[in-house]
Order: C-alpha cells, then sequence, then structure tokens
C-alpha cells in the first residue's frame, strides 16, 4: 500500500519537526515550516500509490508554511492538492485567495505560492494529489476555486470526503491493483465535485478517466514492444476494456492503436541499428527483439517509413564520417504522413 511514518519513532524529541520538515520537502514539495512546538513535535504521515493520484494524511503538531516562487523552482510535482481538514482548522492563502478552513476542503496548486497557518491545536487532513495532466479541467478554470472552503457536508463533497476517509481506513486489505482502480474512482469524484463548484457538471470525469486510461496504454505499449504477441486486442484484454473502446480511446490520436505499435517498434529498432556496440548483431536479430518476426516485413516496413532499407540505415550511422549527417536526421527520410511518436515514462 504505502507508508506509515509517526515522528515519535524518530530518534530524539527535537529531531523531530526536523524530520518532518525534511519529509514534506523532500516527498511532497520544498517548502519553509515553522511552529512554536518544535520542541515537543509530534506527527505522522501516510501515503498511499494510487495510481493515477496520491492520497496522504498527515496529522501533526501546530504548524505554519510558506511556498514561495522560489520553491517552485526547485521543485513543482505540478500538482492540484485537494485536502479535507478532519481535525483542527487552517488559514490558506493563494493567488490573491484566502479562508479559514474547518471541516471542509481546500484546494491548493503546487505550482503557485501559497501560505498556511493552523490554529493552536493538532492539525489532520486528508489530501487527493491530483497530477494537473490527469484532470480534465483546465487550470485557468479553477483559479477562482484555489484557497477557498468547500463544501464537504453536503452533496458531491461529503460523498468524495466520506469515500477517501474510507479508501484510508481500508486501504491495508487492499492489493495494488484494486488500489489503482480506486485511484481512478477518486478521480472521478475529485472532478465531479470541482465541475460542481464550477457550476459545469458536464462529462469531466470520464473525459478525465479516457486521458488517464489512454496514457497507461501508451506506457504499457512502450514497455511490451519486444513482445510478438503485442496485439489491439492483448492490450484491450490487459486493460479489461472492450476492442471497440480501444479504438475509439485513439480515435482523436495521430495513429491508431496498431500503427502506434509498429511506429514505436521502428522506432526503437532504428535507434539500436545505429549504435556501434550492436554492430554485429544481424539486423533480423534487432527485429526481433522489438517484436517483428518477419525479416521481409520489417524490411518493409522500415523503408515505409524512413526511405530506406535497415541496412542502408545501419551503414550511414556506422559507416564513412561523410554518411554521419544522413545518420543523425533520418527523419528527413520518413514517410511525409508519418507522425512523430510521443515519448511516456516507463511505469
Amino acid at each position: 500500500m504505502g507508508t506509515l511514518v509517526a515522528s515519535d519513532v524518530i530518534g530524539a524529541r527535537e529531531d523531530r519537526f526536523d524530520w518532518f520538515c525534511e519529509t514534506i520537502s523532500s516527498h511532497v514539495m520544498p517548502v519553509l515550516l515553522s511552529s512554536r512546538h518544535t520542541a515537543d513535535f509530534r506527527a505522522g504521515i501516510t501515503d498511499l500509490d494510487l495510481g493515477v493520484v496520491r492520497l496522504s494524511a498527515v496529522t501533526c503538531s501546530p504548524v505554519s508554511s510558506r511556498r514561495t516562487m522560489t520553491h517552485v523552482r526547485q521543485g513543482d510535482p505540478e500538482h492540484l492538492q485537494l485536502a479535507l481538514l478532519t481535525r483542527g482548522a487552517v488559514r490558506i492563502s493563494q493567488r490573491g485567495g484566502e479562508s479559514v478552513v474547518s471541516g471542509g476542503l481546500v484546494l491548493t496548486d503546487t505550482s503557485r505560492p501559497s501560505e498556511a497557518a493552523s490554529a493552536d491545536e493538532t492539525l489532520a487532513s486528508v489530501v487527493v494529489q491530483i497530477p494537473r495532466q490527469a484532470l480534465a479541467l483546465g487550470s485557468d478554470r479553477l483559479d477562482g476555486l484555489l484557497a477557498r472552503n468547500l463544501p464537504a457536508g453536503t452533496g458531491s463533497g461529503a460523498i468524495l470526503a466520506g469515500f477517501m476517509e474510507s479508501l484510508l481506513a481500508q486501504a491495508p486489505h487492499c492489493g495494488p491493483e484494486e488500489l489503482h482502480a480506486l485511484g481512478a474512482a477518486t478521480l472521478d469524484l475529485a472532478t465531479a465535485f470541482l465541475a460542481r463548484q464550477l457550476g459545469d457538471p458536464g462529462t469531466a470525469p470520464a473525459e478525465a478517466r479516457a486521458r488517464e486510461t489512454l496514457q497507461r496504454i501508451h506506457r504499457f505499449v512502450e514497455n511490451n514492444l519486444g513482445d510478438p504477441d503485442l496485439t489491439p486486442r492483448a492490450i484491450a484484454d490487459r486493460h479489461h476494456i472492450s476492442l471497440r473502446r480501444l479504438h475509439a480511446l485513439f480515435g482523436d490520436q495521430p495513429l491508431t492503436v496498431a500503427a502506434y505499435i509498429r511506429r514505436s517498434r521502428l522506432e526503437r529498432a532504428r535507434a539500436d541499428l545505429a549504435r556501434a556496440e550492436l554492430s554485429g548483431h544481424p539486423v533480423q536479430a534487432i527485429a526481433a527483439r522489438w517484436g517483428f518476426t518477419s525479416a521481409t516485413g520489417f524490411s518493409r516496413a522500415f523503408r515505409e517509413a524512413y526511405g530506406i532499407t535497415p541496412t542502408e540505415h545501419r551503414a550511414s550511422c556506422l559507416g564513412a564520417p561523410r554518411q554521419h549527417a544522413e545518420c543523425r536526421n533520418p527523419a528527413r527520410h520518413e514517410h511525409r504522413h508519418a507522425a512523430p511518436m510521443a515519448r511516456f515514462d516507463s511505469g
């Protein structure tokens, strides 16, 4: 699941506040923290990896925080943080907005300076950390919601708050795949809640879910290009969606799913053919490494994409110096309708 750490187990009492500051700055974002209770500071942090989002719970002695543009430049996860205050009260300000939050929800943006100060009592919160790219609501639209006391007692706010607390309590009984599915549900609920605050419930949750699923499929394809059985059907089955749904997800993409697989394999094979340390490997061995089972089919696909054969490409990269420029800019050989490949981190 995640990690649970309490400052009570961190060495001497006088070290606990320093531990808390370091943990927040290194695992969440750089921020300046201060407290009048450093001598007897107590804190606990729970962190859950839910795939598309993270869920964190923080309990701590009274504390104040200040995040400046310098901190933003030092490190920015580019998250929107939706926090549920379950104990205590906090005054928070960001982008001209300011409010006192107690028992409600509050939205902040890690890419903007902010300040917060809790009352003189223990503070407890549950926070959903949402990558901005995963949220199907424009950041400019959400600016008006920053640092506002958002309702958590009725409607979608109450549903979201209850789900967050229940998920935190039941996470130890869930496996990784189940937690990732619940992460997608958390994103849907958070998006529905924020859309409601904007007065536009619409279909944002479905859009956000589709975007996250497409990104997950891209990562899966990039990590499994060497499998000759990587087909649209295999991808659909692996992600528990229909083949029709998979093709719909790629409907507004530059390439169909089959073309995306083929182009990704070609890109990897082309790069390997240009590597001097692989010059002793037969062309077909490199092709097979990236899922091509037919030498003829690989050569034909390569020539169609780049205008030269795999052997010619290797010679241009590893042959005479005068030919190196041709290798360094192979894109000029590509078919004029070929689209550049997006790159995704493995995960």
